[in-house]
């Protein structure tokens, strides 16, 4: 499955950006000269790739690379001082920040997009209408783990269950075994696991009696082939995951924003400025043409803001470097 090429050929990224930057601006791209290197998120992946292809349209002479590693990947290259932009699907974490602290690497955060964790079943699924976060538990923890389907309710089938679950070096991971197991609870470990969503898609749509979770865009490049779960919400209806229900709160509790962290060091080479400028002049765009859903346009203007001002550090961390919870347009005031 190639999700890159459909992007960028749909979306048009360089074209809005020509029509933002004007002659001057795209003059001035054109002399820019570096590499830039970018790692972390399958999620953040397609967004980051799209962009960057644009991007190497208007300023040829800059080389930016993308990598998938995972969100916990790229945070262990970035504190390395191994790549520029880390691609993240949830916040930094403190031990990660404290990591950046200890090896010199101060950070811009930026928000990017919102996406809507996705579980999905095999399209052969007859017997899943919908589900709730105890049936979720139920599958995914370790000392409560189903399975058949018949074990998590006794209406559903006979049937073995195969899970298929990202990375733990993924921030979807991450995300998902926040929701099903909280802080004490754990993910039990008897699963296929992959960095690569693209290695999940085919295993869910290989097996009839499989379950897994990734971001939305890779759901919705692969309706044809996988069923996407309606997920009982906090007001007790059953959501499916679209853009009018991720932005509005309704996919709860698996929406989430997405981000890019940008060294602060780099933040001051003019061709890094540039494309990080180009990025969130795009990010909105992009995101929905990948299947994820563009932030309010204030919450993109207090990111240029940070950006600019070269304000380091994250919003979902306290001064002892605690997690912070709310939502993004709360933290971001």
């Amino acid at each position: 499955m190639q999700l890159v090429p459909r992007i960028v050929a749909t979306v048009g990224i360089a074209a809005i950006a020509t029509a933002m930057l004007g002659a001057t601006g795209i003059q001035d791209l054109r002399r820019l000269r570096g590499s830039i290197t970018i790692d972390g998120s399958s999620t953040v992946y397609p967004i980051t790739e799209a962009i960057a292809e644009s991007f190497k349209k208007a300023a040829p002479n800059v080389k930016v690379t993308v990598g998938v590693s995972g969100t916990g990947g790229g945070f262990k290259r970035f504190a390395a001082n191994e790549i520029e932009i880390s691609d993240a699907s949830r916040p930094i974490k403190g031990s990660e920040s404290k990591a950046c602290k200890d090896a010199g690497v101060d950070y811009i955060e930026i928000p990017v997009a919102y996406d809507g964790l996705t579980i999905v079943v095999n399209k052969g699924n007859y017997w899943v209408e919908s589900m709730t976060v105890e049936d979720l538990k139920k599958i995914f923890l370790s000392d409560s783990s189903a399975k058949t389907w018949n074990d998590v309710r006794p209406d559903w089938p006979d049937r073995a269950i195969k899970i298929y679950s990202p990375g733990t070096d993924s921030g979807t991971f991450d995300y998902f075994k926040e929701v099903v197991a909280g802080k004490k609870g754990t993910i039990r470990s008897d699963m296929s696991v992959s960095e690569d969503d693209n290695v999940l898609v085919r295993g869910v749509a290989g097996d009839e009696g499989a379950i897994g979770f990734f971001g939305a865009a890779y759901y919705f490049e692969n309706e044809d082939s996988l069923k996407a779960v309606p997920i009982r919400n906090k007001a007790g209806k059953n959501v499916l995951p679209s853009a009018t229900t991720i932005e509005n709160g309704t996919y709860n509790p698996f929406s989430r924003p997405l981000f890019i962290y940008v060294k602060a060091g780099s933040a001051r080479k003019p061709y890094v400025r540039a494309f990080v400028h180009f990025y969130l002049k795009n990010a909105a765009e992009a995101a929905r043409e990948v299947g994820y859903v563009g932030l309010p346009e204030a919450i993109y203007q207090r990111a240029t803001k940070a950006f600019n001002t070269g304000r380091t550090g994250s919003a979902f961390l306290d001064e002892k470097g605690e997690k912070k919870s709310g939502p993004i347009t709360e933290l971001y005031k």
